[in-house]
């Protein structure tokens, strides 16, 4: 199981007060479920940002009964500036869980480091939202969960959505079988894409997240572009589908997603941006991640102050730090072909950076661990006449020298070493760069729009 009722969550989030509002007749006959929150224990909370609020998404399946969901989404609705931003957390991502009283048969837990997700086996919804937004210094106003079975029907009430499937994919662990091309995808399809690792390029949680936000965004253009939103007998439909797989708090009524539902309503979707919190592996917990500091403090603090994470370059963004001479061809991604060594010891890292620059357009023929000797730093070789291409490739890179090796022909070599190695230059690749101005931090991590699929067909 993995983050695909990820998907179902950042819908709902977003589709579901909108229906109400549109169809308000209903709004006496759904039965939503809640859990009670007691917010007042939680003891000093962050400050209320006017024209900002923040809804924690959760997914899980029928067996867990949302005891250890596997999905966690923090979606951050900017009403003033009509943008959405929703920030992924790694369900295996260690922090610091605080006490929490027993509920429903629960353990109960006495404070410390673990597993977040486990936070509501141990104390409930309750513990669950403490514990985020202890985490994130981002001030919770609700919770939202949905399990497998809403996104199912979510995806099957809207007839399907469509996406692009670059390469076919065969992966019975998630039920899943695809041809390549653009298609349209019913729910056990959608929700098979968004659980399956072994479809992603590197076979990874990276990959699959990418599948998540490609998956959001296809719900979402078809639901703006559908006619969800102004047929009552789809509306209903669409109701029905969600509010039966639904839990929430039990502050947030169906007045209030209306309320929510009308301040947003005219939401661009190139304004609803979708990034993953960054992490490192673990230093305690063996297979499990931690956020990466300061990166992710940093992203937690503009997400919490109200600051917009948008996907296009402004028209005060430069492409490039100088002309491009016309008579040469500039070397794009597309044409460098690179391998990713990992010789950082970070478990996971090749995957992971390869990953991403597959995700900027290069062509990345794999990855692995060093032989031999490594360099003193980073460094990319590249073959005789591959300059320009070492160039285009460091060029996305925070820190990295060229140094050409003769044995190599078309195809470049990264290697990663741990003394100086900084991820990605802060222009990104572009289309994933920051442009408002008040992006700040938020201005070097990659990011994906619901607006228009990242995949090619």
């Amino acid at each position: 199981m993995s983050l695909g009722q990820w998907v179902a969550c950042a819908a709902t989030g977003l589709l579901i007060a909108g229906s109400l509002t549109a169809y308000a007749g209903y709004r006496d006959a759904l039965a939503i479920e809640t859990e009670q929150m007691d917010t007042d224990a939680w003891g000093d909370r962050p400050a209320q940002v006017e024209g900002v609020h923040n809804i924690l998404l959760l997914g899980g399946d029928n067996e867990s009964q949302g005891r250890r969901p596997d999905v966690l989404v923090v979606v951050n609705v900017n009403v003033d500036r009509g943008a959405v931003t929703m920030v992924n957390l790694p369900r295996d991502l260690i922090v610091d869980i605080p006490p929490c009283e027993p509920v429903d048969g629960s353990s109960g837990w006495p404070g410390g480091p673990q597993q977040i997700n486990h936070a509501a086996s141990y104390g409930g919804l309750d513990c669950l939202g403490n514990t985020v937004e202890r985490t994130t210094d981002i001030r919770l106003d609700h919770m939202v969960m949905v399990d497998f079975a809403g996104f199912e029907n979510i995806v099957d009430t809207l007839g399907g959505v469509e996406l692009c499937i670059p390469q076919p994919i065969s992966d019975p662990k998630a039920h899943l079988e695809l041809e390549a091309g653009v298609q349209t995808l019913r729910g056990r399809e959608a929700l098979g894409l968004a659980r399956s690792r072994d479809s992603t390029r590197f076979k990874d949680d990276m990959g699959r997240i990418e599948s998540q936000q490609r998956l959001i965004g296809a719900i979402l253009r078809e639901v703006t572009s559908g006619g969800t939103l102004s047929s009552p007998t789809t509306l209903y439909d669409f109701l029905g589908s969600v509010t039966d797989s639904m839990v929430t708090d039990d502050g947030f009524t169906v007045d209030k997603m209306a309320e929510l539902a009308i301040a947003m309503r005219e939401v661009d979707l190139s304004r609803v941006t979708m990034v993953m919190v960054p992490v490192v592996n673990s230093r305690t917990h063996e297979h499990k991640v931690e956020p990466k500091e300061p990166e992710a403090g940093e992203l937690f603090a503009a997400v919490a102050a109200g600051e917009v994470l948008p996907e296009e370059e402004g028209d005060d963004g430069a492409e490039g730090d100088g002309p491009t001479d016309p008579e040469e061809p500039a070397v794009e991604p597309a044409d460098v072909s690179v391998r990713v060594v990992n010789g950082t010891g970070v478990t996971g890292l090749a995957g992971q950076v390869g990953t991403l620059l597959g995700e900027r357009g290069f062509d990345v023929t794999g990855v692995g661990d060093p032989v031999g000797s490594v360099p003193s730093a980073t460094t990319v070789y590249h073959g005789p006449g591959q300059r320009a291409h070492a160039e285009e490739l460091a060029s996305v890179l925070a820190n990295a020298r060229l140094e050409e090796a003769a044995d190599l022909g078309g195809e470049l070599e990264l290697v990663m070493v741990p003394q100086d190695w900084d991820g990605f230059a802060d222009s990104g690749s572009g289309s994933h760069s920051a442009a408002d101005g008040d992006a700040g931090a938020l201005a070097g991590l990659d990011t994906a729009s619901a607006a228009e699929d990242g995949a090619v067909c």
